[in-house]
Formats: C-alpha cells, structure tokens, sequence
C-alpha cells in the first residue's frame, strides 16, 4: 500500500510580514497538521502541498513556512497557488527558477507525481502556460506502467456556471482534459476553493480539500460566507484502487464518547 497526505491553502503569514488579510492562525494551524501528520499509523509515504503555501509571498513567511514543515519524517512537494510570489519561493527554496513558473516531477514509492504552475501573478483565477503543457506530454510519457498524479492548484473548470475566478480558464481546461486523456491519471489534486469534493472530470478523479486556512458555508447560496473549518486528505492505494479520507482538523470536536479498542473488535 502506498499512502499520502493532501495539504493546500496553507496560508503561512510571517508575524512580521504585516499581512492584515488573514483571519486565522494559519502557522499554528500548520504546525497541527504537522503534528497530525506524523502520528499516523501507518506514516504516509510523502505529502503534497497544493499551493497558497504562503497568503502574501513573502520571504519571511517562505522562511516560516520551511520551519514548520521540517518536522515532518517524509519527502514533501510543492506547488504554487495564486497567493504565492514565484520570485520569493524561488529565493527560498534554491531552485535557480527565478521568476519563472514552478513545474517538475518526481516518484515517490511508486507513483509519479506531476506537478504544475497555475499561478498569474497579480490575479486569482489560474492556468497553464504553453511550457507547462510541453513539459507535461513529456512526463506523461515517461515513467511507463507507473500510475500518475497530476497537482494543481486551480482546479480544471467544469462547467459553465463555476465561477470564473475559481478554476484554470476554459483553454488550459481543454488542453488539460486533451493531454490526460487516456494517460493513467489516478487523480488530479488541488485547492484554491476551500471545500471538500471529490469529482469526476473526463473519467479523472479530481480531488480537492480545504486546506488549512478556513472553509466555506455550502448551505448559504447567496453570498460567500466564510466559516472556520481546515483539514487534510488521506490517500491510500491499495491493489482495489485508491480511496481518500477527508481528515478534519479544527475547530475543535466535542467528545461524545469513546470505543475501546477491543470492543471495536468484538463488533460482528
């Protein structure tokens, strides 16, 4: 079994950084997810993090945001979200990218895991360069006979009703949706939209988790209300396929009760 971890929308602010946008504690939210994170038995294989890694790009926030994931006892990867300064990360991080778009690929026990720049700097909404997409039929090719996750920050658009600024913009949905075609894909993971769901998009599973900085009232229709909620996903692959467990983080849960252990196994 190779299992993984779903973080995005982490939202690092430095104290320092003079960010006033941010209504959470985004670095002690982290930090819990950290900690969570490292007490799961079994340990997960890697984690993604799925971009907005930081909410104004700066480079103490970057700086922060490597101290808090150092804890962490597996291989982590990255990805840029529309909060994110490709410039800043760069700097941070030691890639030589200068300002140019953070795309790459690696594989972790067994998966090849893709990942892609969805950022334009100075908006929200998201898509792919013309780079990014010959870079990504190269990857799609290489690698033979392993099962391929895509990361994204913006998640591809899939209707017409979305609104605009919360999905990749219909081209780079078209082009994305032409290029996995076909290819293997086990899923696209990606954030920017603060909510759980799990859809399925041209026969691709496409996963999106809340993150770490809040979550959005889905009962309200008419506005945007933004609630407390952060989170993660767990991702299990096993010979059946793979599944994906929303863990929840905060706000707090009351305890109602508890099972021991060796009740739970007496149950039939």
């Amino acid at each position: 079994m190779t299992r993984f971890v779903h973080l995005t929308d982490l939202h690092i602010s430095h104290p320092d950084s003079g960010d006033t946008m941010l209504r959470t504690d985004t670095p002690a939210q982290v930090a819990r997810a950290v900690a969570a994170i490292n007490r799961l038995v079994p340990a997960p294989d890697f984690v993604i993090a799925s971009g907005d890694l930081t909410n104004i790009g700066d480079d103490k926030s970057y700086a922060l945001l490597q101290q808090i994931l150092a804890p962490l006892k597996m291989p982590v990867v990255l990805a840029l979200g529309n909060h994110d300064k490709r410039g800043a990360f760069h700097a941070a991080y030691a890639t030589g990218g200068g300002e140019g778009p953070h795309f790459h690929e690696t594989v972790l026990s067994g998966l090849h895991v893709i990942t892609l720049d969805t950022l334009i700097p100075g908006r929200v909404s998201g898509t792919l360069c013309d780079d990014q997409f010959a870079f990504l039929a190269k990857a799609l090719d290489g690698e033979p006979g392993l099962p391929k996750l895509i990361v994204a920050h913006h998640p591809p658009r899939l209707h017409e009703g979305e609104l605009p600024w919360a999905t990749l913009d219909q081209e780079a949905t078209d082009r994305l949706g032409a290029a996995l075609h076909g290819r293997g894909v086990l899923g696209i993971l990606s954030g920017h939209v603060h909510i759980n769901s799990v859809r399925m998009w041209h026969g691709v599973p496409l996963y999106v988790s809340q993150g770490l900085n809040s979550t959005v009232d889905l009962v309200e229709r008419e506005d945007m209300r933004i609630v407390e909620g952060t989170g993660f996903a767990l991702f299990d692959l096993r010979a059946s396929g793979l599944t994906v467990t929303f863990v929840p983080l905060s706000p707090d849960a009351r305890e109602l009760g508890r099972l021991e252990v060796a009740r739970l196994r007496s149950f039939s």
